[in-house]
């Protein structure tokens, strides 16, 4: 089966004929809210927010370990992460869907890792290649589908959040490699790998990165928000597409 867990500007999914909704119970807490099951082109997924339906939970408080727990338990194989990010790199200009292939990890004070007592063996999570690259594939053949236009590859920047990034810390990112920044892509993304589930991204850009394009001064949250409710349309639509072509 596969999940769907939206980030900002997708707390529900209006294409989604839900059939129930259930609250889940983990080993590490309560995730972020009910899950909501339901039928999306006659293929069955779960659909979390994850930053609560009423977008509550900042970026540092989301109980990653939680979400990622239960969806396994209720049979969840593949895991799609909806997220917002800054564009770094020029070309990645707000209203651009990535789906990034890298990611650097400078959050910090988060449960990063399943493995945290000394009672029980552990495994070092292959990090090589962070996102599953089938997974990847099928989401970029599936935009290329709907004719909706995705660019294949990119790092992602996971920063701590809540607060926004100062002009010299985008430099700094930009010097370390990073094409885009968000809040959220970590520890989900390693959480993901140590349970086996196949994981990917679909990175919205919603806004221009501190100091570059029209964030020279300053970044407009009407604008982010703008950008962000208009561009989840498109990729509802790329959604659709990867579900219908999901093979368990």
């Amino acid at each position: 089966m596969l999940a769907i867990i939206g980030g900002h500007g997708l707390t529900e999914l209006a294409n989604l004929k839900i059939t129930h909704r259930q609250v889940m119970r983990t080993p590490y807490g309560e995730p972020s809210g009910a899950f909501m099951f339901g039928m999306l082109n006659q293929r069955e997924v779960i659909f979390l927010a994850r930053h609560g339906y009423g977008h509550t939970i900042p970026p540092h408080l989301v109980n990653y370990r939680a979400n990622l727990w239960a969806l396994r338990e209720q049979g969840v194989s593949k895991v799609v992460s909806i997220a917002t990010v800054g564009g770094i790199r020029t070309d990645l200009i707000p209203g651009t869907i990535v789906v990034p292939d890298q990611i650097i990890d400078y959050t910090h004070g988060r449960d990063a890792t399943f493995y945290d007592t000394r009672d029980a063996i552990y495994t070092n999570a292959n990090f090589t290649l962070p996102f599953c690259p089938k997974l990847r594939a099928h989401i970029l053949h599936s935009a290329n589908s709907v004719q909706q236009p995705c660019v294949d590859g990119g790092v992602y920047a996971a920063t701590q959040g809540p607060r926004l990034d100062s002009i010299a810390e985008i430099n700094r990112y930009e010097r370390d490699g990073a094409d885009m920044v968000g809040m959220t892509g970590m520890p989900e993304t390693a959480l993901a790998m140590e349970l086996d589930l196949k994981y990917a991204i679909i990175a919205v850009v919603v806004n221009h990165a501190a100091g570059r394009g029209d964030s020279k001064l300053g970044i407009n949250i009407e604008q982010v928000n703008a950008t962000a409710t208009a561009s989840m349309e498109r990729v509802r639509s790329v959604l659709e597409c990867v579900v219908s072509g999901d093979g368990d």
